[in-house]
């Protein structure tokens, strides 16, 4: 009598699932407009230099640039070349965005750099301490406090004007970053039954980040400003302070700690909220058998992340699992800044190709239990590769005033291809890690991811030595995570590991070739001849 079993009757698509799948669509919300409140504050439009009054006669002329100007008097045979003071910006609806408001650029441009860079730090420390106090005090209080310190970030960044300050805000809101996110995910992940669990996280994801992913930019153009932005983008995550008296704590956590009595509470709770009526025999059932599973093994007290490196296969998962997150999140972060500069609004742009979070979700819905995670993983990560490089070549290629609807497309296309790769990541790699150490070793993937969204800027300045170098680079590190994943178990309609023991020996006989989809059409050729087999004896028989 495992938590699967114990939930079949309880419930596991009640309810008290429709209010968990609400609320994760909440943080949807609340984690898209964090998370790309750094791309909104931060557009560049384009500018020119705002020439001093000088004196000079009546045919002076001036010859003007983005960061220079060159001022020139024949009378005079004066000529003088200058770096510029203050600049002219073509504000679109007149929104004042952070580098027009303190003129970070040309010169000063490294500023934002910098300040950006400090969120990214911020992600890096944040995941790794959140990820700790997941593992100890719990999914839910950590995935409360951890998105209150994001908007605290957030707010703060409104009222900065200086870089050092600017740099110190945005490392609090990088603390925050993807946290938020993937402790919900767990939550529902673990409460969800298997096979709704891809509908359950995936069209929630597509539907409510893209809500919040369309509406952000048309929220900063109606506000007109960046600080009230950063307002309006940090006041959601109050809403946050409802979840703990309308959800849950994990309950396979909770056996991890040995809290049974706790988890049987919060299982006949939500077998009152879904209006099951279970036995106490079936609780007392559940508990022996967790008792006695805990006294043949080693307590999943003493896991840790760390216990995942010393075992080959764990060790093996755990390294291709770095790599991956490290492929994705660079590639996932680049494709979605991807729209200055392409002959479109960037707010229109950024809004629009927002909207493939639900082409990219219901991919996964319809292929993810078809194919098998590891296949979904391999294909997206395939295929996302071939979009990735014919887009980047077309928009490095072809003239932006002229071709501003289908570079638009491509973009959008790009940013599709990153969104499916990175969502079938994140389920199954939560799949492959045991219960005991789910929430730091989730997050610990996605630091080493964020880590190497550090070189994101560098590859982008590949672009200045050949234009389509970065997505021919982003291609090829596409394809290697494409391979990798043949590598990893398959996780469809498998009991997953809970403890590091069970981890090791999970899909230990598995080739690397098997693909569920591939096995029923083997099984279905398999009964079909032994149908035909069957009856040609019978034939042979009444012959």
């Amino acid at each position: 009598m495992d938590v699967e079993r114990v939930l079949e009757k309880c419930g596991n698509f009640g309810r008290y699932q429709i209010v968990l799948l609400g609320l994760y669509g909440y943080t949807n919300i609340v984690s898209s407009l964090h998370y790309f409140s750094q791309t909104i504050i931060s557009f560049t439009p384009a500018h020119r230099c705002s020439l001093p009054v000088e004196d000079f006669s009546e045919n002076a002329t001036s010859l003007v640039d983005s960061c220079s100007y060159i001022h020139w008097d024949p009378d005079l045979s004066f000529h003088r070349e200058s770096r510029c003071q203050s600049w002219h910006f073509d504000k679109e609806s007149g929104y004042e965005s952070i580098t027009t408001e303190l003129e970070w650029v040309c010169d000063d441009a490294y500023q934002l750099a910098v300040g950006q860079s400090f969120f990214f730090v911020g992600s890096v420390l944040g995941t790794i301490f959140f990820g700790y106090l997941a593992d100890r005090i719990g999914r839910l209080p950590a995935c409360v406090i951890t998105t209150l310190t994001g908007a605290l970030g957030d707010f703060l960044t409104s009222f900065v004007s200086s870089l050092p300050w600017f740099s110190a805000t945005r490392f609090m809101s990088g603390l925050s970053t993807d946290t938020q996110y993937v402790l919900m995910y767990i939550l529902v992940f673990e409460y969800l039954s298997p096979k709704h669990r891809t509908f359950g996280l995936n069209i929630i994801l597509a539907v409510f980040y893209c809500f919040g992913l369309m509406i952000s930019p048309w929220m900063a153009i109606w506000l007109g400003n960046w600080r009230l932005y950063l307002w309006a983008a940090s006041l959601p995550a109050l809403g946050v302070l409802v979840y703990p008296f309308c959800l849950f704590e994990s309950v396979e956590w909770l056996l991890t700690k040995h809290k049974f009595d706790r988890a049987v509470h919060c299982l006949k709770r939500i077998a009152k909220f879904n209006g099951r009526h279970v036995e106490d025999s079936v609780f007392d059932e559940f508990v022996k058998h967790y008792r006695e599973k805990m006294n043949r093994v080693e307590t999943t007290s003493s896991d840790t992340f760390m216990g995942m490196l010393r075992t080959p296969r764990l060790r093996k998962f755990t390294i291709i699992l770095f790599l991956k997150s490290m492929i994705i999140t660079v590639a996932f972060d680049i494709l979605s800044r991807n729209v200055e500069g392409v002959g479109t609004s960037p707010f229109l742009l950024f809004s629009y190709t927002g909207f493939c979070y639900l082409p990219a979700g219901l991919t996964i819905i319809f292929f993810q239990n078809i194919i098998g995670r590891k296949g979904m993983a391999c294909a997206s990560l395939f295929v996302g590769a071939i979009i990735t490089a014919a887009t980047g070549y077309l928009v490095a290629t072809l003239d932006p005033s002229e071709y501003a609807l289908i570079l638009a497309f491509m973009v959008g296309l790009g940013r599709y291809g990153a969104v499916v790769a990175y969502d079938a990541e994140a389920q199954y790699a939560a799949e492959i890690i045991p219960t005991s150490v789910r929430g730091r070793g989730v997050a610990n993937i996605h630091v080493v991811g964020y880590a190497f969204g550090f070189f994101s800027s560098y590859i982008i300045f590949l672009g200045t030595i050949f234009k389509p170098l970065p997505s021919l680079f982003i291609s090829v590190l596409l394809f290697i995570g494409a391979a990798l994943c043949l590598t990893l178990p398959e996780t469809l309609h498998k009991t997953l590991p809970q403890t590091l023991q069970e981890g090791e020996m999970f899909a230990k006989d598995e080739k690397w070739y098997f693909f569920p989809c591939f096995q029923r059409r083997e099984s279905q050729h398999k009964t079909e001849s032994q149908l035909e087999a069957a009856n040609n004896v019978s034939t042979k028989q009444i012959k």
